[in-house]
């Protein structure tokens, strides 16, 4: 068997096995806290419950082979609900510890009550995180870069990243990102990857709003890696179509300061960004330089190839509440934020948009606002 049908069958499996897991997690809270007892309770709940992952797994394949409004509804529903699952497992989880610590020092109230509380919070939490998913903020970043053409210090640099766009988040999310843009007067865009979901659909449309974004020295873009999903000449046909300028592992001087975008590695391959960006003509690692990757990996690789500053996404921030915690050990540090070691800095975005469930909890989607200094 080829080790990367392999690699996805064994993770494959693992998600699987996490998703019915965290289920049964919540089957037997309810269980638990509200005294099912009656016969054919607990049967009905546990056979719900048991659907709800394989619901997700089957509106994803339906999704995939149709493009009607009852499987774009139908997909929505379903992956919110690992959203809405995982809050809900948070909050019975700080229900369990709330009940353990009140049973020590005092008689414990009615399990209902902690039932109740965790179900209340996690609906309350979870409408918050749709409402945050559709209102990404404008983040702003200062970066030092030595020897910076007196051109650069104080410009602007927009930074859009993990847009996810498809049948959720549509063409009018991306018209609200580039008004959020706009406002914000920058010289330059740089897109990050993850533009695109990875669906079919007409992506002519949803990147339409890009022909308004207002950027003196350019808009460019780098695929990421549900680009590659989608198929990147596909993404490329649509992006052409409008001014955003393609970065392919090459490199443009703008006024002085070198842009180098590498792209995405294709399923089944591996890219050293380093040797990538000495291998791109004229890059002198001596000057000033921006690095647009979309993964904040390879960290050491881009200091030794003489990088100045990374611009990232692809972590979301953890997305939902508490993958924040899983990002952190996949990523370390460098899962979301502004890191300067030496002469190299690298920022991680948080994306503007979602994968999966439309929802964001314990994060902010964002569009970065970069001032050079």
């Amino acid at each position: 068997m080829p080790r990367g049908i392999a690699f996805f069958i064994q993770f494959f499996l693992v998600a699987l096995s996490i998703l019915f897991l965290s289920h049964y997690f919540i089957y037997f809270s309810i269980i638990h806290f509200f005294g099912v007892t009656n016969a054919w309770r607990p049967v009905a709940l546990a056979i719900f419950l048991a659907l709800l992952p394989a619901s997700f797994i089957a509106s994803s394949i339906l999704w995939h082979r149709s493009g009607g409004i009852f499987a774009t509804m139908y997909y929505f529903c379903s992956s919110l609900w690992l959203g809405v699952g995982l809050t809900l497992m948070t909050f019975f989880a700080f229900a369990w510890m709330a009940r353990g610590v009140t049973r020590l020092f005092t008689h414990s109230p009615s399990p209902a009550l902690f039932g109740g509380a965790a179900i209340v919070l996690a609906c309350l939490y979870t409408a918050y995180g749709i409402w945050n998913a559709y209102h990404p903020r404008t983040e702003e970043i200062v970066i030092k870069i030595r020897d910076l053409p007196r051109e650069w210090r104080g410009r602007k640099v927009v930074q859009i990243s993990d847009a996810h766009l498809g049948r959720i988040l549509g063409r009018e999310f991306l018209q609200a990102v580039v008004e959020k843009a706009n406002a914000e007067k920058p010289s330059m865009v740089v897109i990050t990857g993850d533009l695109f979901d990875g669906q079919d659909g007409r992506l002519d449309e949803l990147v339409a709003p890009l022909n308004g974004l207002h950027a003196p020295l350019g808009t460019y873009f780098v695929t990421g890696n549900h680009e590659t999903y989608l198929g990147t000449d596909r993404a490329y046909a649509a992006l052409e179509k409008t001014p955003v300028r393609i970065l392919r592992d090459e490199m443009v001087n703008v006024e002085g300061l070198q842009l180098i975008g590498i792209s995405y590695p294709e399923r089944g391959t591996h890219k050293d960004i380093g040797d990538t960006a000495r291998k791109i003509p004229g890059f002198d690692p001596h000057r000033p330089s921006v690095l647009l990757y979309h993964n904040p990996t390879q960290i050491e690789r881009a200091k030794a190839a003489g990088v100045s500053v990374q611009l990232s996404g692809h972590t979301h921030h953890g997305q939902i509440f508490p993958i924040q915690l899983i990002s952190r050990l996949i990523y370390g540090k460098y899962y979301y934020g502004l890191h300067a070691e030496g002469d190299y800095t690298i920022y991680t975005s948080s994306g503007a948009g979602t994968w999966g469930p439309t929802m964001r909890t314990g994060n902010h989607p964002e569009i970065a606002v970069i001032r050079f200094e």
